[in-house]
């Protein structure tokens, strides 16, 4: 068994599918972190960086329990835990990790800033604003060259590179994006939306979440709690 813990958002939802596309028996254990549960020492354990998502797989590689933090690592682990969702072969492999590269260092992060500026900053700052959504349109625009020449991210498998960079662009109304501008891109995120496991992955905790409007969740995703000695 695989204890999951998460919270609904890109990077929860990442491991989420994986764990339904794979079909791995996972139990989840929701961290709000609007409320602050990713300080707890028990999630500090397994996440030092008090960041979700984190796992602990009791049948770990070793047939001991390992436990795992970044969602990037999640997922290259469970690959190899079940042979899926990546190519034996090196160039194919190499593929795939520039592309979950690409989502760990730059969709993810550049998306996320994104967000912030446009919805969550008290201020609204022209010049943040306008930074940010040039660069997801360019984000995009990388990412719907690449599937004007190959059906998914890394080639013409469904691989977890697909699996990473899913779950952030459901949000694309909030980055600013006009579908139009990404035909390539738009075809293929409308099929990975129509699979079945990833219906069931974005499922996952999200009747939990709520709209972050009060300044009690504000403060503790953006405030002085985040920089507290620990």
């Amino acid at each position: 068994m695989i204890e999951v813990y998460s919270w609904a958002t890109p990077n929860g939802h990442k491991v989420h599918i994986m764990l339904e596309e794979c079909g791995l028996p996972y139990h989840v254990h929701a961290v709000d972190i609007g409320a602050g549960d990713q300080f707890k020492p028990e999630f500090l354990a397994i996440s030092p960086n008090n960041k979700i998502p984190a796992i602990v797989d009791h049948d770990g590689p070793d047939g001991q329990p390992i436990s795992l933090f970044e969602s990037g690592a999640i997922l290259l682990y469970l690959a190899a835990k079940t042979g899926r969702f990546i190519p034996e072969d090196i160039r194919g492999r190499y593929s795939v990790l520039e592309w979950v590269m690409f989502q760990m260092a730059g969709v993810g992060p550049m998306l996320g800033q994104t967000h912030h500026f446009r919805i969550y900053a008290p201020e609204k700052i022209p010049y943040a604003v306008e930074r940010y959504t040039n660069e997801a349109k360019r984000l995009y625009g990388v990412m719907n060259r690449q599937l004007a020449k190959s059906k998914y991210m890394a080639g013409f498998e469904y691989t977890i590179a697909d699996i990473a960079i899913f779950p952030w662009l459901r949000s694309w109304k909030n980055q600013g994006i006009d579908w139009n501008d990404y035909p390539h891109l738009k075809g293929w995120f409308d099929e990975v939306a129509a699979r079945p496991a990833v219906q069931r992955g974005v499922q996952v905790l999200a009747d939990l979440r709520k709209p972050i409007t009060d300044e009690k969740s504000r403060e503790v995703l953006f405030g002085a709690t985040q920089y507290q000695k620990r």
